[in-house]
């Protein structure tokens, strides 16, 4: 845990001083908000920033600190190792989609969304109780925060870490 949160530092320091496409790009309000530390570092890692800085747009479900915690001890740390690379872009690139999605453009019910990373698919249930969306592994997240706006898209705040795996079932 510490050497992350040596390279925690490290990323948020890189992404203080890079130079950024926008103002107030998705990569800029996740850098400025400590919720963030952590995906913030794993984006770095993945080499995601110049991308999540471009001109978009993009979705993203943001996993707070606490979400990436709450994974089984060990995971963070082993997907930032340089030789895991591939499987950490997989997992961040399933946080995001091409299009910028607020939550009033989501449908009501459930309904699958096709993330970046193309061979995955999420379920999105909208309701009276708020979003949820359903991962690969059957697991769900909540929306904690909706729609804070970047330059370049949007940025929902969710409770877990989104994993792939196989096809979740919308009802």
């Amino acid at each position: 845990m510490k050497n992350l949160r040596k390279l925690t530092a490290v990323a948020a320091t890189a992404l203080t001083f890079g130079t950024a496409a926008s103002a107030n790009s998705i990569v800029d309000i996740a850098s400025a908000d400590e919720r963030f530390s952590t995906l913030v570092a794993a984006v770095s890692a993945a080499g995601l920033v110049e991308t999540l800085q471009g001109p978009g747009p993009f979705t993203v479900y943001a996993p707070v600190n606490d979400a990436f915690a709450a994974l089984p001890e060990g995971t963070v740390e082993t997907l930032l190792k340089p030789e895991n690379k591939g499987q950490l872009t997989d997992v961040l690139l399933y946080h995001v989609d091409d299009r910028k999605l607020t939550a009033e453009m989501i449908p009501n019910g459930s309904n699958y969304f096709k993330p970046v990373l193309a061979s995955e698919r999420l379920c999105i249930t909208k309701g009276s109780a708020g979003v949820s969306i359903a991962d690969g592994t059957g697991e769900t997240a909540t929306v904690v925060i909706a729609n804070i706006m970047a330059d370049n898209g949007v940025i929902h705040v969710v409770d877990k870490v989104l994993l792939p795996g196989t096809r979740p079932a919308c009802h």
